[in-house]
């Protein structure tokens, strides 16, 4: 499985921005779980959103994202989205895209990461 994230990009406070992430190498229907994941030069990487449930009912948002990010997949070209709305300057980092997926959701890919920087 591969992935391939963008939609980064510099933005001014209150502004939005969409990341995108297409998986490829899925088997037809497989179930799998999807996320944005934010790492800062110095710190871990951190979850920033994920669907917890593979029909998309279920969602994790870390919380200082609640209510300003959202979520959307589009499950017939296994696309993942990621609605940035009311950008912060603390919002800025390397959003890397996440999948895991197989039995038990035991494997995992990462895409190559794409800058949001939030800056006047």
């Amino acid at each position: 499985v591969q992935l391939q994230a963008s939609g980064g990009g510099l933005v001014q406070p209150g502004g939005s921005l969409r990341l995108s992430c297409a998986a490829s190498g899925l088997s037809n229907g497989e179930p799998n779980l999807m996320g944005w994941w934010r790492q800062i030069p110095g710190d871990k990487r951190e979850l920033v959103a994920m669907f917890t449930s593979d029909d998309g009912t279920d969602t994790d948002y870390e919380d200082s994202v609640k209510g300003r990010f959202s979520l959307s997949k589009d499950n017939a070209t296994n696309t993942l989205y990621l609605l940035m709305n009311n950008l912060k300057p603390e919002d800025t980092g390397v959003y890397y895209c996440n999948i895991r997926y197989g039995s038990s959701y035991r494997l995992d890919t990462w895409g190559q990461g794409t800058q949001v920087t939030v800056s006047s």
